[in-house]
């Protein structure tokens, strides 16, 4: 424990933390999209898995659903 509040106080501390910020941020959007959309599988694979942020990135880039514009806005993202 001793080890990891040395690291947190380093004079680089703010990159750990800009890191851990932007994985919280894809992580939030990517499980939004997959709860919204009903996508069980991808939202127990993003809950699950810790990728910094990469496989959140793809998943809302290539792997999120689209609605048709004539649907309701109840309907998927």
């Amino acid at each position: 424990m001793e080890a990891i509040s040395q690291l947190l106080l380093q004079p680089y501390s703010y990159l750990i933390y800009m890191a851990i910020a932007w994985a919280l941020l894809w992580k939030g959007i990517a499980l939004w999209y997959a709860a919204r959309c009903g996508q069980l599988a991808w939202f127990i694979v993003l809950f699950l898995a810790n990728t910094v942020s990469i496989l959140e990135i793809i998943y809302v880039v290539f792997f999120r659903r689209e609605i048709d514009e004539t649907e309701n806005d109840d309907q998927c993202c």
